[in-house]
């Protein structure tokens, strides 16, 4: 049985397009009433939050989980809580699965929800040919059996993060009858849920407005409508904020942050979240092994803190936060000069020899990311490193990784809300996931046994060990956790999420 507990721990003329194609409610400056508007730092590509490559976006999730809901939810400090789920475990032997499903909930449509839609959201998740990125965890379900409130299911292998999973990436549950009537085409133009918001309308590229859910089972949202604007560029986010055209916006660079915040008329807040900047390394690249090691202590990261994330940022050097259940703060790469220079000697290559590379960055989706790498790069040329930056947005990033076609170097801000090693060093380094970029034998015998390991200790003992392994072999370059930098209109009151998801939820009028 299941018992919650508590982790430890566009520019100003596009802007005035979108006002006049959605109104003049919560722009041009005016007191926040009863329209939120957000200046979102991505696009929405697709409504349905479990296939293809958008559903593992972290930061979308902030718009699934308005108009959707989890099988399991999770409060902004990370803890499960029940969702469309009130009660789930797996059977004594590790061989089954049990959930309760919540009742009197209803569809925006008016029709209810039932144990069926999770019984078929699981199942549909777990079919290859729909296209979930998380088959193979919902795959190892099946054989599943609804009786009232109760669904069960049989399972081919257990995994001790499966039931994490359902308030994480593709954790969604979707209308049954309604997904199968008007199939996945007619579900993209109209899409329901279960979820706080519904649909209003949408313009793709531009704006996603969303009308209040009057009879939603977890009470009816603080506002009547809530608009995201997709202002993927920093600059003009911060220009949103400022002149008044939206009530709150994230993911600015800190001057902007600590300046807007100090200003009248407006508030800002920025927690540590669970994501964490990284950079991934192709290894059909074939970069040698000291070059790569050369690579990562070469990178002054608290410099890089410091003066360009004005202190925002905390360290790191493996692929776990210190919000993670297999954190270790023992493994250590350290910033080095010397030698890095040392070892890309060693590899044949120097200042006057230089290792010519290719590395891939977004610009503007985390603060100061493009920035971050153009520092990283003239760090690398002091040793030797000659690495062209070529820059792509986030989506393209998803298509390159899924078809293994990564730069040799690609910067990426990887999220992890459910804090599992199995979901960060797991998905990011074992060879079969879809999000490695990084496929040998060897790494994939230290994270192989780990995934069905239903000794807890031993398999955040043996994460562990896997990192360790992971930074000697110099198999990816983890950069720091993020803090979120979100500024608001002072009436507002602003609940920061941990993982990084801003839900208009959380947002209250002050």
């Amino acid at each position: 049985m299941f018992k919650p507990t508590r982790r430890d721990t566009l520019a100003l003329g596009a802007g005035g397009l979108i006002a006049g194609l959605i109104g003049p409610n919560g722009f041009a400056g005016a007191a926040v009433g009863n329209t939120l508007t957000i200046a979102f730092n991505v696009n929405l590509p697709a409504f349905d939050p479990t296939v293809g490559p958008s559903a593992v976006n972290p930061t979308i999730q902030a718009i699934y989980r308005s108009v959707f809901d989890q099988f399991i939810a999770q409060k902004p400090n990370l803890a499960f809580e029940p969702g469309l789920l009130t009660a789930w475990g797996w059977s004594d032997d590790k061989k089954s699965i049990w959930m309760d499903v919540r009742e009197g909930v209803t569809w925006h449509d008016g029709s209810p929800f039932t144990a069926e839609d999770v019984a078929w959201s699981l199942q549909r998740a777990g079919d290859a040919k729909t296209g979930n990125p998380i088959q193979f965890i919902w795959g190892t379900l099946g054989n599943f059996k609804t009786e009232g409130k109760r669904v069960t299911a049989d399972a081919k292998q257990f995994d001790p993060a499966l039931f994490k999973w359902m308030a994480f990436l593709t954790g969604y549950v979707l209308p049954k009858a309604y997904y199968e009537k008007v199939g996945a085409e007619g579900f993209e133009k109209k899409p329901i849920g279960t979820g706080p918001y519904m649909v209003d309308e949408y313009q793709g590229n531009a704006f996603l407005r969303l009308k209040a859910n009057p009879k939603y089972w977890g009470g009816k949202p603080a506002f009547e409508t809530v608009v995201f604007k997709f202002v993927t560029d920093a600059t003009s986010r911060v220009a949103e904020i400022e002149s008044g055209s939206s009530d709150l916006t994230l993911e600015i660079p800190y001057e902007e942050y600590d300046r807007l915040k100090a200003k009248k008329g407006l508030a800002g807040v920025a927690t540590p979240i669970s994501d964490i900047g990284m950079i991934f390394i192709n290894n059909d690249a074939n970069i040698p092994k000291d070059v790569r090691l050369a690579a990562h202590h070469a990178i002054d990261k608290q410099a890089i803190v410091k003066r360009l994330l004005r202190g925002y940022g905390v360290p790191i050097d493996t692929l776990q936060a210190p919000e993670y259940e297999a954190y270790d703060p023992t493994i250590k790469v350290g910033y080095d000069e010397k030698k890095a220079a040392a070892l890309m000697k060693s590899a044949g290559f120097g200042p006057d020899k230089p290792y010519k590379t290719t590395i891939q960055t977004t610009r503007g989706l985390k603060p100061k990311d493009y920035e971050m790498i153009q520092a990283i790069v003239g760090m690398w040329r002091k040793i030797g490193i000659d690495a062209q930056i070529e820059v792509y947005e986030v989506a393209k990033h998803f298509e390159l990784r899924t078809s293994h076609k990564l730069a040799p170097f690609a910067f990426y801000n990887w999220g992890n809300a459910i804090g599992d090693p199995s979901t960060s060093t797991g998905h990011a380094m074992f060879s079969m996931s879809p999000h490695s970029s990084w496929k040998t034998p060897d790494v994939d015998a230290k994270i192989g046994p780990l995934w069905g390991e239903p000794d807890e200790k031993k398999r955040i003992a043996g994460y562990k060990a896997a990192e360790k392994y992971i930074a000697e072999q110099g198999a990816v370059i983890p950069l720091l956790q993020y803090v979120q930098p979100i500024v608001f209109k002072a009436e507002l009151k602003v609940t920061p999420n941990i993982s990084g998801a801003m839900q208009p939820t959380l947002v209250k009028k002050a």
